[in-house]
């Protein structure tokens, strides 16, 4: 099955634009993936470590790997990646987003390909890479088994994607819509459509469509008494994480 020429949702790439200049104001519109990164780094890196057979104690454990971050917004996970050594892309299809992350970048001595593109438009062009990110975003597209098929023909064989979305369930909707949008304001409200949201055996189904071999999931979780997040092998309630790879 092909991708079509695009699954980027006009009105969800709208939303992002407007808050493009925020992305590294840890108390902005995006505090709430800045509160998240440091997990999402843990299973990222850990995934990556475990998949590639790579020491994340030494300097650049990633070096040799070319990794995509798709859905880059500003680069909060693109500049780790890079610093650990991966040869790394970014793509938004927000263009706003771009010159915010290549700007960043430079300020922080960093060396990354930072595009205005979607996974479609890299796909067509034969782009491969060992490592797709694809993080909270497959949440914003108008149709998911297109876009996680692109996403699979940016892969090289044996390669390994990250996908984290958010659940579909009365929790996700109290916690993400009500508690994030409309009584935190950590997001803008309407940020998220709770119809788009999908269950983890949901993704796990469309991974399988799309030609990948999902091997993992965890559970981000957020405890309000300590203010942090952590991962959970049993509770995927609200915001959750998947691995998968290409077969070889």
């Amino acid at each position: 099955m092909q991708a079509p020429l695009s699954t980027v949702d006009p009105a969800e790439i709208e939303k992002f634009q407007a808050m493009a200049a925020e992305w590294w104001d840890e108390n902005g519109k995006f505090k709430p993936l800045h509160m998240l990164n440091p997990c999402r780094l843990e299973y990222i890196t850990n995934q990556i470590a475990g998949e590639f057979d790579r020491d994340l104690k030494t300097e650049q454990p990633f070096a040799g790997l070319r990794l995509l971050d798709i859905g880059c917004g500003g680069g909060l996970l693109a500049e780790p990646m890079a610093r650990l050594g991966a040869d790394v892309v970014g793509a938004d299809a927000a263009e706003r987003n771009i010159p915010v992350a290549q700007l960043h970048a430079e300020q922080s001595g960093l060396t990354i390909d930072y595009r205005h593109t979607t996974a479609e438009a890299m796909a067509e062009a034969g782009e491969q890479f060992d490592v797709v990110l694809n993080m909270e975003v497959v949440e914003h597209v108008a149709s998911p088994i297109d876009y996680l098929i692109a996403c699979r023909q940016l892969l090289k064989p044996g390669g390994l994607q990250i996908c984290s979305t958010l659940n579909r369930n009365p929790k996700s909707y109290m916690m993400a819509i009500i508690g994030a949008e409309n009584v935190m304001r950590w997001l803008p409200k309407g940020t998220h459509e709770w119809s788009k949201f999908i269950t983890p055996d949901e993704l796990f189904d469309l991974l399988r469509k799309a030609g990948l071999n999902p091997v993992d999931r965890k559970g981000f979780v957020f405890n309000p008494i300590k203010w942090s997040w952590s991962l959970s092998d049993r509770d995927l309630s609200v915001n959750y994480v998947t691995a998968s790879t290409k077969p070889a």
